[in-house]
């Protein structure tokens, strides 16, 4: 049994770059109970290929995303906070994307669906929030790609939540990270099977899929940890090949891109990576993000990052930071050493529990919730 709900949108959807859709399918998941006054609701923007499902839950035992920081007694405590997590806009996971079906042709979007943008995501996410009945949220969370779309949030709605919580994002993507996405799209578009977009389950671009996530590893984890977990090792999972798997290393990736193949639409893959290269927080605004913050109505914001971080270095944690403060905003910036590069969020339990739950527990004595 799924944990996870759609929220139909039965209103016309525009997109910010222009294009226009019917409705929408939102698919969310909740954990925790949601107080009388909706004062402790907490919304999680996810990264790019995440579902809805950050956390396991007796409806769906299966292990979440972000298992050990959402749940009973975890960092973000659910005996406290009331949790939710929607699968972004253009995402394969339920909900619309270009891996949905056009009505008007009963075949999937692919490239047909409108261009996307975080601000979209954003919009899109709100609807559900307010579905809910939520008017305004205790705290707003994102990491990675999820950081970018709550800075986005907080742009069409400076008084949508109390505090923040941004971990290894950016206002903006830096040109390395941009080329690395940029390299992975065409991996994928330059695959024979791609077919400008209109490739079938039968012929599924696999090898551009398989070959885009082996280099989103790489650019995921950090040269540190390569070396202390893998070393030279050798491998014995893969034929070897003249021109390498003979590494422990190698077959790790190789590992990692087979489960990928098949678990993440193409196309929004690819929409939803050129949403993150085109996003810029402070767009249209000469005074930079301290002016494109400026109505903020935040009472606190926490802004985490990693030393190994390649994709979202230390330098735009310290951006974010220093522009909330610029505004007032009682702002703390952690950049927490680990090995575990842009990941570590994901993996590196100890470092982050750790912050992030003394932040969530601060939050809960501020706002007497659950006292």
């Amino acid at each position: 049994m799924s944990a996870t709900r759609i929220y139909q949108h039965d209103q016309p959807f525009r997109f910010r770059q222009g294009g226009e859709l019917p409705g929408l399918e939102l698919a969310f998941e909740t954990w925790g109970e949601l107080d009388a006054d909706a004062g402790n609701a907490v919304l999680v923007h996810t990264g790019l290929s995440p579902s809805a499902h950050a956390a396991s839950c007796p409806e769906d035992p299966e292990e979440g995303w972000w298992e050990f920081m959402v749940g009973p007694g975890k960092p973000i405590d659910t005996d406290r906070f009331f949790v939710i997590c929607v699968n972004s806009l253009g995402s394969c996971k339920g909900s619309t994307g270009p891996a949905s079906i056009n009505p008007a042709t009963g075949e999937p979007w692919r490239t047909d669906f409108p261009i996307l943008s975080l601000e979209d995501i954003a919009a899109a996410s709100q609807l559900v929030v307010k579905h809910l009945g939520i008017d305004r949220l205790c705290a707003l969370v994102g990491p990675s790609m999820g950081g970018m779309t709550a800075l986005a949030h907080l742009r069409q709605a400076p008084a949508a939540a109390k505090h923040f919580l941004s971990i290894s994002s950016a206002a903006r993507a830096e040109p390395f990270s941009i080329a690395i996405r940029s390299l992975q799209r065409e991996m994928v578009a330059t695959d024979p099977n791609w077919n400008d977009g209109h490739y079938t389950d039968q012929q599924w671009p696999e090898n551009g899929m398989r070959l885009a996530r082996k280099l989103g590893m790489v650019s995921y984890r950090s040269a540190i940890e390569w070396q202390d977990r893998f070393g030279r090792d050798q491998q014995s999972n893969y034929p070897e090949a003249w021109w390498g798997m003979r590494y422990e290393v190698e077959s790790y990736l190789e590992a990692a891109a087979q489960r990928f193949i098949g678990a993440f639409d193409p196309c929004s893959y690819l929409y939803l990576s050129s949403a993150m290269d085109r996003f810029d927080a402070s767009a249209g605004c000469d005074g930079g993000l301290t002016e494109a913050l400026a109505d903020t109505r935040l009472d606190s914001a926490l802004v985490i990052g990693v030393d190994t971080d390649v994709l979202f270095p230390a330098r735009q944690q310290g951006e974010i930071a220093k522009n909330l403060r610029a505004l007032g905003i009682d702002t703390r910036l952690e950049m927490l050493p680990s090995p575990q590069g842009h990941d570590a969020f994901l993996v590196d339990s100890d470092n982050f529990g750790s912050v992030v739950g003394g932040y969530f527990r601060a939050i809960a004595r501020r706002e007497q919730i659950g006292e």
